[in-house]
């Protein structure tokens, strides 16, 4: 693996948002309260219907399932639609792990040139970038003049189909 350009630990301060990326963050509740609702073992499938499967798997609980380091963990809410083929919407909440160490193709919230962002993050023949999932953004090169913190690594983005 190459050596990254850039830091992977953060600051214990957050930095100004700048004039184009807005991002609001929050922090879960301390300590997370338990909600386990049933999780059916047949899937649902998005084609034709099947019989339908009363037989409940489990009960799942989303804290214990999004949030495996509530300490570290941070919510965002996405604006913008330089991420819409990784499946990020504007207004999706994604959860945010500080404690996960950022790896290539990992999605990944960081701080480039003192404005928050997300992108994919890509290690290509050494050479490590930012990639947006829209074609209508460039790649964006780190080197050692870039002035890029991973924040944290997005684990999971949350998205309401309600209007």
């Amino acid at each position: 693996m190459s050596v990254m350009p850039f830091s992977i630990t953060t600051p214990d301060v957050v930095l100004p948002f700048g004039d184009q990326c807005h991002i609001t963050l929050f922090k879960p509740a301390e300590p997370l309260s338990r909600l386990s609702l049933p999780l059916f073992t047949s899937k649902v499938p998005a084609g034709f219907a099947s019989p339908a499967n009363d037989y409940i798997e489990k009960n799942l609980d989303l804290n214990e399932f999004m949030i495996q380091n509530p300490a570290a963990t941070f919510f965002a809410r996405a604006q913008g639609y330089s991420m819409i083929n990784a499946g990020i919407l504007p207004g999706d909440i994604l959860v945010i792990n500080r404690a996960l160490e950022p790896l290539s193709d990992s999605i990944v919230v960081c701080v480039l040139n003192d404005e928050f962002t997300v992108k994919r993050l890509v290690n290509d023949n050494g050479q490590w970038q930012l990639h947006a999932e829209n074609p209508e953004f460039p790649p964006i090169e780190l080197t050692e003049d870039s002035e890029m913190q991973v924040w944290g690594v997005v684990t999971h983005a949350i998205h309401s189909f309600k209007g």
